[in-house]
């Protein structure tokens, strides 16, 4: 016995799923490990409802993620009006999910609840208007909503992350009727896919460009990340996205002020939104 892991084809094809040519070796295992690297975001969904008692079921396991000092920063909107999921969808830039899916909630980094608390009890909160505040609230929703995304993918639901809602967070908090405060993080889709749109495992950057050990080392960056660009053509080419490459992508994706869609002007519409992010 030379202690050497051996994976199991579930996880052997998981991991090359995931990876492609840069999977690790294989490591201690199990249903839950597996369950995670599955993950796929799914952009078409049926209108079928989800079952009695799912949204509150997510909530829980929402509410069991960490939250920094148990100050639990983060609320969450449930979206039912069409018209509003309507003007929802054309600010995230036309994405029909949003009206589609059966339960769509917009994850909300809230520090108004603390900000009454503090009122009522007549100790105003001082620390509340700094950016760490705001930090510590998205961070929690972040957290909040990772972990009901993996409970409703335990269900057998898809989901999908929609961060484009940030391309005008000042007409959502109008949608939503938020309070000073209250700003949104992100909007989730949650349902059942449509055939043909179950998605697929996306590719991540190998493990080894993304760990140091000690100290950050650019040794190796270049060409591990041509190979990651490699194994993202043929994704791309599967699912006809414009960008082929990941490093496309990111330029794309970062290489003018007008691809921000908006929100290079975040900062100021979160001071208008209560966060004066000192």
């Amino acid at each position: 016995m030379d202690g050497t892991i051996k994976p199991t084809p579930d996880q052997q094809s998981l991991l090359a799923a995931r990876y492609g040519a840069g999977a690790p070796a294989a490591g201690p295992w199990n249903a839950i490990i597996a369950h995670l690297v599955n993950h796929r975001s799914v952009r078409g969904y049926k209108t079928d409802p989800v079952p009695d008692g799912t949204l509150e079921t997510l909530i829980t396991a929402a509410s069991s993620a960490a939250t920094s000092s148990n100050l639990q920063t983060w609320s969450v909107v449930v979206v039912d009006d069409p018209a509003v999921r309507a003007e929802l969808a054309r600010i995230a830039g036309g994405q029909k999910h949003i009206e589609q899916c059966p339960l769509f909630m917009v994850w909300i980094a809230d520090t108004s609840r603390n900000e009454r608390l503090g009122i009522e009890a007549g100790k105003p909160l001082e620390g509340l208007p700094y950016l760490e505040t705001f930090l510590v609230a998205a961070i929690d929703a972040a957290l909040a909503s990772q972990n009901a995304v993996v409970a409703a993918e335990a269900l057998g639901l898809s989901t999908v992350y929609i961060g484009a809602l940030r391309n005008n967070v000042a007409r959502v908090a109008e949608l939503l009727g938020l309070p000073p405060g209250a700003g949104p993080v992100f909007g989730l889709c949650v349902g059942y896919p449509l055939e043909g749109r179950e998605g697929e495992i996306k590719p991540r950057l190998p493990q080894s460009l993304v760990v140091h050990h000690g100290k950050y080392d650019l040794a190796k960056e270049a060409a591990l990340r041509a190979a990651y660009d490699k194994e993202m053509e043929g994704f791309s080419a599967r699912h006809e996205m414009a960008a082929a490459t990941w490093s496309e992508r990111v330029i794309d994706r970062n290489g003018t002020v007008a691809s921000l869609r908006g929100r290079d002007k975040l900062a100021e519409h979160l001071r208008g939104l209560g966060f004066p992010l000192k």
